[in-house]
């Protein structure tokens, strides 16, 4: 090179930093450029479809946060508020929702972040626009229809959006504090570990919304066991029954019953049921099937001996319940 290509001024003291700085400042200084001259793009995609049986995407983001976000149309449908979340506009525009959701919250849900989607197995974000709300902006809406519904505010038809609220809020708050935990422990969750965590906390959720036991198994259990109805309550010994003939059949199952659910539920076609129903039945349905057996049987059987035989041949030994 000479003298007259060598770079003068501001350049040659541009090059000689350049030089001098790591690869890996290299790629924070490419990056901080790219983001300001195409703005926030994904650098993970994810869908709600495979564990939970909606077609609702998540991404997470390439800015200084890292943040987490569901689509705008996830965001509705997580809480049953029409197909593809159609109704999520109307109803924080409500002149009830909205005066919960206040300034703040409803500044962040009229102004969704917009930012470019990741093409399918690449870590290259393509030209598609994609318009999504920073997951935790979900939290603050339930909590906004939660105090709605504490206060008398919503009409009936929205009793199911109330409900969802609960589910996702108590679900998320649990997982949350448990992953806090893990974190400050050093334990270093797989992601089957998560999304298990979860639905088990969604599951627990949904059940309080749902009368699951059937009055007529009480009935039949009254009438094998030979057990006196009491005034008020229900008989101790209900409680080994419901252990030993519902929850440990469920849970030495292996998960064949709930890969019988989700069979049912590819079979039936039923592709766009929505979160809230999804989130309710995925956790109770492997229940309410196990009640059924376990009732079938009960009807089926003249006395205690009987009844216990058929439990054993079908669900396997059993402990000694008195």
């Amino acid at each position: 090179m000479t003298n007259e290509d060598e770079p003068k001024g501001r350049a040659k003291g541009g090059k000689a930093r350049s030089e001098n700085l790591t690869s890996e400042r290299k790629k924070e200084i490419a990056k901080k450029a790219a983001f300001a001259r195409w703005g926030a793009a994904a650098t993970h995609k994810g869908n709600f479809k495979e564990e939970f049986g909606i077609e609702v995407e998540c991404y997470v983001l390439n800015d200084e946060n890292k943040t987490a976000v569901i689509s705008q149309r996830g965001m509705g449908m997580a809480l049953g508020l029409g197909e593809f979340g159609s109704r999520l506009p109307t109803f924080i525009g409500g002149k009830t929702i909205s005066q919960y959701v206040g300034h703040e919250l409803g500044e962040k849900l009229a102004n969704p972040l917009i930012f470019q989607d990741l093409s399918p197995g690449t870590n290259i974000p393509p030209q598609t626009r994609i318009h999504g709300f920073d997951v935790t902006i979900l939290i603050d809406l339930c909590k906004a229809i939660i105090k709605a519904e504490a206060d008398g505010k919503l009409i009936k038809t929205q009793a199911k959006i109330a409900k969802q609220a609960h589910i996702i809020l108590n679900a998320s708050a649990k997982a949350g504090i448990q992953g806090l935990v893990y974190a400050l422990s050093g334990y270093d969750r797989t992601k089957e570990e998560i999304i298990t965590a979860f639905k088990l906390f969604v599951q627990e959720e949904a059940q309080k919304y749902e009368k699951e036991f059937p009055t007529e198994l009480y009935e039949e259990w009254h009438r094998i066991y030979k057990i006196p109805v009491p005034q008020r309550g229900k008989p101790w010994n209900f409680k080994f029954l419901t252990i030993d003939h519902i929850y440990y059949p469920l849970a030495q199952s292996n998960g064949k019953i709930l890969e019988l659910v989700r069979a049912n539920k590819a079979k039936d076609g039923d592709r766009k049921k929505k979160l809230f129903v999804f989130l309710s039945e995925i956790g109770t349905k492997a229940l309410r099937m196990q009640l059924g057996r376990v009732l079938g049987i009960a009807e089926t059987s003249s006395n205690q001996e009987e009844y216990e035989r058929k439990i054993r041949e079908i669900f396997g030994p059993q402990k000694d319940l008195f």
